[in-house]
């Protein structure tokens, strides 16, 4: 299983890979942007999940959100928006533009855990 990763921090990109892989992502694909990340999605095809930071230079993950559900080919990707940002109207902001969850920062790996069984990819 692919897991794109995409977060303007290369720590919090690590720190995710790694929780990732140990919950039986066997590959890691990072973006530093969602422009990054949209380009990646071309050449790597489309991974189980992506993990979205807001807060990025260039196109942020609401903006990636937007763009990725703006093409049908990707309607089955879940999004889950991994973030610093806690207040309710980003949070309704993001799902209804096509985010699947939400997991605020700081987070642990039972929380990502969680949240993937609530997206079917954890049993």
């Amino acid at each position: 299983m692919q897991a794109l990763v995409i977060d303007d921090s290369k720590a919090v990109r690590s720190i995710i890979g790694k929780i990732m892989r140990e919950l039986g992502f066997a590959e890691i694909v990072e973006a530093e942007n969602g422009r990054e990340a949209l380009n990646q999605l071309k050449a790597k095809g489309k991974p189980q999940i992506a993990m979205v930071d807001w807060n990025m230079p260039e196109m942020n993950g609401y903006e990636f959100v937007c763009a990725v559900r703006a093409d049908s080919a990707y309607d089955d990707v879940p999004l889950m928006m991994v973030t610093t940002e806690t207040e309710m109207d980003k949070v309704i902001k993001a799902l209804e533009a096509g985010a699947n969850e939400y997991v605020m920062k700081p987070f642990t790996k039972d929380i990502l855990r969680e949240k993937l069984m609530i997206l079917g990819l954890q049993a």
